[in-house]
């Protein structure tokens, strides 16, 4: 188990240790077969279809799994992939318990799930103080789903008392830690069953590639469902992006640390703005959630804010359009900074303010990034 930041350096820059026995590469291969021979007894040698994972998936699979602390790991298609294959473990009749505000994908498989699946789906306000506990409360629970920095207003949950609360009501505890990555927070020690990352995001952090991640803290039977779902649906990642997000991750400690840094900057200079109407940032000391922020996350407050600019949907919507740094364009976890009116890209069932502009802040000059938006509100 990872348990010093130096160590989960050292795992992510040499990407798990890797040397090519024949040849001494210390790069992997990419393995793009797409079925494999069985030997002279007709047993698999190794693997058998690529459809339930091949050896550069296993490879990535194996550095998710230590960085995470956990006791399996699995890579998918895409982030709502891995989603939507955990959730294909609860059963008609069952009780989900997440967040009102959250990523909005999720959050729609789920409204999803409850009217064509007949799962009982609750959501609570994360910025309540006893809110997950009100909702949860003495009833049995399959899974409560929480994300550490609420997507996109950054509301903080505990994860340890959130953990507390699902053992309580039986429930099992996922964690999307897309924005919170093992870098800064320890998911699965904290508590969580289960953890989940958009691979697109920090983990590959180049934009240029799609994934998703699922790891358990035991690989027990919920977990075998989860593996046979992934292969029965077709969910496994590919050869090239499995590479490609293990590539990614081997800079992933430098570039969190950069962008966390950038955005506490972004954060400090724009709060109390004449034209903005808050800077939501768990780094901020003023934000309600400092506190449990800096007791669960070691490695800085994250990369992601949010801006509510002063007016409405439309007066935020010309900022985003004005910035000449800043990507006017949806993701977030990359090298360079993007800026977004999350409303309009969540929909008519979004729920959050038609003020708010999503900022993932990128690897840039801190400077730079903060004139622009300063020349982009004026």
């Amino acid at each position: 188990m990872i348990d010093n930041r130096r160590t989960l350096e050292t795992l992510l820059a040499q990407g798990g240790h890797y040397i090519d026995s024949e040849t001494g590469a210390i790069v992997p291969p990419i393995h793009t077969a797409t079925t494999y021979a069985r030997d002279e007894r007709y047993e698999l040698i190794g693997y058998g279809y690529s459809r339930s994972g091949n050896p550069t998936c296993a490879q990535v699979e194996s550095v998710l799994t230590e960085l995470e602390g956990a006791e399996d790991a699995l890579v998918f298609g895409s982030g709502l992939a891995g989603i939507t294959t955990f959730f294909d473990t609860v059963r008609t009749g069952e009780r989900v318990v997440a967040p009102r505000v959250m990523y909005h994908g999720a959050a729609d498989w789920l409204h999803r799930l409850a009217e064509r699946r007949g799962i009982m789906v609750e959501f609570f306000d994360a910025a309540a103080p006893d809110g997950l506990r009100e909702v949860v409360g003495a009833r049995d629970t399959a899974v409560v789903w929480i994300e550490p920095s609420v997507n996109p207003t950054w509301d903080v949950i505990d994860v340890r008392a959130a953990a507390e609360i699902a053992r309580a009501s039986g429930a099992v505890l996922g964690v999307d830690a897309t924005a919170t990555p093992a870098v800064t927070l320890r998911a699965l020690e904290l508590g969580a069953d289960v953890v989940f990352h958009s691979g697109t995001k920090y983990l590959a952090g180049h934009s240029d590639v799609t994934a998703g991640v699922l790891a358990t803290r035991v690989a027990d039977e919920r977990w075998e469902d989860v593996k046979l779902a992934r292969t029965l649906m077709g969910g496994v990642l590919g050869a090239f992006e499995s590479w490609l997000l293990l590539r990614g991750m081997r800079t992933l400690h430098v570039r969190y640390e950069r962008q966390a840094a950038n955005a506490m900057a972004i954060a400090r200079h724009f709060e109390g703005h004449p034209k903005l109407d808050a800077v939501l940032y768990p780094g901020l000391e003023s934000h309600p959630g400092h506190a449990v922020a800096k007791r669960q996350m070691t490695n800085g407050f994250g990369a992601m804010l949010s801006l509510l600019v002063t007016g409405d949907a439309e007066a935020a919507k010309r900022v985003a359009t004005r910035t000449r740094l800043f990507v006017p364009a949806t993701s977030l976890g990359g090298v360079e900074s993007l800026i977004e009116h999350r409303a309009t890209v969540e929909g008519p069932n979004s729920v959050v303010p038609e003020n708010l502009l999503r900022v993932s802040v990128g690897i840039e000059n801190a400077h730079e990034l903060i004139a622009d938006l300063e020349q982009a509100l004026e």
